[in-house]
């Protein structure tokens, strides 16, 4: 199975700036979407169907123009769970989950979650921020009974270590703050592998880049992004990487190749 994972940040402009062709040269299995500020209806979905994506998914914020998760397929899944139940979460589209049958006789049947966590760009969003990552942590706990075989991909908005930002330094910004870097750092510890990091343990790479002061010319970055892999399936990861080529976002595609 091969995944990508990208913040979009707005799929009708990505679309503009050739987010199709894209796609379809990428020729991912699974694609999760993030903050895709659109609503379903207002989607020309056959673009998706034609590019091979007959199954597309799309779980909108209650706010027009704002946040928003989407999961295109071409593998028919099982189910599709929108949301989490959890009001405070669902409320702005953050979270959708599609289980896929297995690949063959005898494999692992695979769940694969699109997912957007808050930013804190002030004193009340880094609160629900917070409040989010904690019900979330509980949410996935419960879910892992259940599902045990789970791909968590998506924007956390969080850098976990100093080698997934370009300057460590950086105090008070939410993104790398303790709170945040530690509540990631559990999320793993809970069962789960940073597959980007599992392959790559070395590489400093970026997946978003602040428009102001030309920073993705410089890769002045952050590693946002990550396909977070439960424990089960850590021996199937084959693949990944940032496909930092892509340019219809300030966040760039990643990623997953699960093997059989």
């Amino acid at each position: 199975m091969k995944i990508i994972s990208y913040n979009v940040n707005g799929i009708r402009a990505a679309i503009n700036k050739g987010f199709i062709e894209w796609l379809k040269s990428a020729n991912p299995d699974v694609v999760c979407l993030q903050e895709i500020k659109a609503l379903k209806e207002q989607l020309d979905l056959s673009l998706f169907e034609e590019a091979g994506y007959t199954y597309n998914y799309w779980f909108s914020a209650q706010k027009k123009g704002y946040s928003g998760v989407a999961i295109l397929s071409k593998i028919e899944p099982s189910h599709v769970e929108y949301g989490t139940g959890i009001a405070s979460m669902d409320f702005e589209g953050r979270n959708l989950r599609a289980d896929f049958p297995a690949a063959s006789p005898g494999g692992d049947r695979v769940s694969v979650m699109s997912l957007y966590l808050p930013s804190g760009t002030n004193d009340a969003r880094l609160n629900h921020k917070l409040e989010y990552m904690a019900m979330f942590q509980d949410y996935i706990n419960t879910l892992k009974k259940d599902t045990p075989n789970l791909v968590i991909c998506g924007d956390y908005n969080i850098c976990h270590e100093a080698i997934d930002i370009h300057n460590p330094k950086m105090k008070g910004v939410s993104g790398f703050l303790p709170e945040e870097r530690e509540w990631i750092g559990k999320f793993i510890d809970s069962g789960f592998v940073d597959a980007f990091r599992f392959i790559n343990p070395e590489r400093q790479e970026y997946s978003w880049w602040s428009y102001r002061a030309n920073a993705r010319a410089n890769n002045k970055g952050w590693r946002l992004d990550y396909t977070m892999v439960s424990k089960p399936l850590e021996t199937h990861i084959e693949r990944a990487v940032i496909l930092t080529e892509a340019v219809h976002s300030d966040h760039c595609p990643i990623l997953l190749e699960l093997k059989d």
